[in-house]
């Protein structure tokens, strides 16, 4: 198929070069025939005009004479004149179209190289003036969107897999147990198996959920509330899981801040933060969950915590979807690696950003949200009740 592919270029490309030089040779025929014609009809009277002004007199045969030898001469003249003019142009006509079909060709051969998924293909600006450079570079940051993609969903696909493969291998095994006889369905039997179908559930969940959310179809519906309602909602629905393993979650809300926000997707984002927050500290460590004005334009919310830290060359990454600094964590306790992703992708519908700050391993880690404040809602911000 790929072979057929490049013989219908190789075919493409004369016919477009032939039809091209054709095209131009018919126009400058064209405009040839058009010269002499009018210099034909027009030029021996203007020569006699300016023989009469001159005093010159001829009998009739002389006349006629001189109007053959004037007329002789300019369609010599004009003829060899026209075909060097003719000739010049087809040849530059010529060079120029093989400039343009050799740069068609490489495009098409680069295109059939993306084709087959070699997205690492690039072509050359063949110099052909700032709209083609133009062309090109569009086709290049093309191909170049095409292997970023490719390669986050295979490394998407990657560490689906790998997220599935411990919730499905409790599945069997404790079903095998079953059928074998050497386990009971019993209450902690059951426990672990809802345990799994359940992250299986939230995976699917958080999936769909990061996916809507990126690709602009969650319904945002912001409105103006109170910095401390949001805090206080979030705080209130994570206490119980911060008491049961240790952890101090501390609140310090500045007065009268307000946001523009929503509130249900708000608190998904705060309680995907304090999640994480929790996960990575240590029992007796704290979670410092604050917000404050900046500059009267934005509100900003701060989740610090004292537990594991992030080195800084894992900084850039952890709003990646399934990204780990440590790869060898317990994926039990890990959450499902898109927690980050989705309040990233919520935030950023809101018109809003986040991003994260560490001083490095073991000396804990900072997680700024910033949204818009009353009265100063991006443009970019959807409008309340339309889907993206």
């Amino acid at each position: 198929m790929i072979k057929h592919a490049g013989d219908e270029r190789r075919k493409a490309g004369p016919r477009f070069t032939t039809r091209l030089l054709v095209a131009q040779a018919l126009v400058l025929v064209a405009g040839a025939l058009t010269t002499w014609l009018v210099a034909s009809a027009v030029g021996p009277a203007i020569f006699r005009e300016h023989l009469s002004r001159a005093g010159v007199s001829h009998n009739p045969a002389e006349a006629t004479h001189v109007d053959e030898a004037f007329a002789a001469a300019l369609i010599i003249s004009l003829l060899a004149a026209l075909l060097i003019a003719v000739l010049m142009a087809l040849l530059v006509t010529w060079y120029f179209t093989r400039r343009v079909q050799r740069s068609m060709v490489a495009v098409a051969a680069t295109a059939a190289e993306i084709a087959t998924g070699r997205y690492s293909s690039r072509v050359s600006s063949p110099g052909l003036g700032g709209g083609v450079d133009q062309l090109v570079d569009t086709f290049n940051q093309l191909a170049h969107r095409l292997d970023t993609t490719e390669i986050t969903r295979r490394r998407m696909l990657a560490d689906l897999a790998h997220e599935m493969r411990t919730p499905l291998g409790t599945l069997d095994a404790h079903l095998e147990a079953l059928e074998d006889g050497v386990r009971e369905l019993d209450e902690p039997t059951l426990s672990v198996l809802r345990s799994s179908t359940h992250r299986l559930g939230r995976l699917a969940q958080d999936i769909s959920a990061v996916s809507r959310a990126e690709e602009g179809n969650l319904e945002i519906r912001p409105v103006r509330i109170d910095a401390r309602e949001l805090i206080k909602t979030a705080s209130s629905e994570a206490q119980d899981k911060f008491e049961t393993k240790g952890v101090r979650l501390v609140e310090d809300v500045a007065a009268g801040t307000t946001v523009f926000a929503d509130p249900e997707r708000m608190g998904q984002v705060l309680g995907n933060l304090l999640d994480n927050a929790l996960r990575h500290t240590s029992e007796g460590g704290t979670v410092t969950l604050t917000s404050r004005s900046v500059d009267k334009r934005w509100v900003e919310f701060e989740v610090q915590d004292s537990g594991e830290g992030i080195e800084p060359e894992h900084l850039a990454n952890v709003f990646d979807r399934f990204y780990r600094a440590d790869t060898a964590r317990n994926r039990e306790q890990g959450g499902s690696g898109i927690g980050l992703a989705i309040a990233k992708a919520l935030l950023e519908a809101h018109g809003g950003g986040i991003s994260a700050d560490s001083p490095g391993r073991g000396r804990g880690a900072t997680f700024t949200v910033r949204l818009p404040s009353l009265g100063s809602k991006p443009s970019g911000m959807r409008k309340p009740g339309i889907h993206g």
